[in-house]
């Protein structure tokens, strides 16, 4: 019904903002993530979603089409409702949330509130096809500017299981990997591993 709210933030919860539409308060549920980037009597554009069930309406929303999305694709996962998933967006941001999802790290997810390790290896599993790994670098342009190999995404896949192979893990690989390859340029897998090493050091 209500694609999106654009008002003032007048109050701030720990899980739900108020945003104020033409003297009207609108209380939007949401996660620590967007609450930790709003603030008092700013102007906002939220994106929202409505959750109707037989005893309650309500609204949930986030400061990005990415964030609905992701949100949209975390309820439609079997066992995972709208707490569920705004614990899931609280625990991990947008690009922690796939690499987990790309890596298969359930443990990663089920250290949300409330989310248990089969609830957490079921996201894995249905989402696992939603996700790209392009997705995880914000664009696909990025990881060209900074790996000259055409094969891109080979690089970042070997270095990212070389880390793994050393112990880290598959969460934690993705995310050395995605910030050396963003801050620099590489020929070779060999090289993006001895820079995502140092970036550890």
């Amino acid at each position: 019904m209500f694609a999106y709210i654009k008002g003032t933030i007048e109050d701030i919860d720990t899980d739900y903002i108020v945003v104020d539409n033409n003297n009207m308060g609108f209380k939007v549920m949401t996660s620590a993530n967007v609450i930790s980037k709003v603030s008092l009597h700013e102007e906002r554009t939220i994106y929202t979603y409505m959750n109707v069930r037989e005893d309650d309406i309500s609204l949930f929303g986030f400061l990005t089409k990415d964030e609905i999305t992701v949100f949209k694709l975390l309820i439609g996962v079997s066992g995972i409702g709208p707490k569920n998933a705004l614990a899931i967006m609280s625990a991990l941001t947008m690009d922690e949330l796939r690499m987990a999802v790309i890596a298969g790290d359930y443990k990663a997810i089920a250290k949300a509130n409330g989310v248990g390790p089969k609830t957490a290896q079921k996201a894995v599993i249905e989402l696992k096809d939603k996700f790209k790994l392009e997705d995880v670098f914000g664009t696909a342009e990025a990881s060209e500017d900074n790996l000259s190999d055409s094969n891109g995404d080979d690089i970042i896949g070997d270095a990212v299981l070389a880390l793994n192979a050393l112990g880290y893990s598959e969460a934690e690989s993705f995310r050395i990997v995605k910030k050396t390859a963003l801050n620099g340029r590489y020929e070779t897998v060999e090289e993006l591993i001895k820079a995502s090493l140092k970036n550890i050091m």
